[in-house]
């Protein structure tokens, strides 16, 4: 009986698991994103507060910014940070719902 090539079916293993990990996605833990989620949402809103107080800033200065663009930086971090607290509430909500089931 002739020897048994080893090296070249180790080498057809490793190319497949190579081309496995390739193809599969990492796996994401649902608290992870969820939380990278939350912070990504809460870094924008801030984001956009922080813009509509520049841009308030550099108007009260007298620099040449115009008083629409100001107003609009304004109702949108109002509106982001109206979304935010919605979204707090309602998250608020569902964790009552779910500390009040009964087990």
């Amino acid at each position: 009986m002739p020897p048994i090539d080893t090296g070249g079916v180790l080498a057809l293993r490793a190319q497949i698991l190579a081309r496995n990990a390739a193809l599969s996605p990492t796996p994401v833990k649902p608290a992870d994103s969820f939380a990278s989620a939350i912070s990504a949402a809460l870094d924008t809103v801030n984001r956009g507060q922080a813009a509509a107080g520049v841009a308030s800033d550099a108007f009260e200065r007298g620099d040449s910014v115009d008083i629409a663009a100001v107003m609009l930086a304004r109702q949108k971090a109002s509106i982001g940070f109206e979304a935010t607290l919605q979204v707090r509430n309602k998250l608020l909500s569902a964790y009552r719902d779910v500390m009040s089931m009964p087990v």
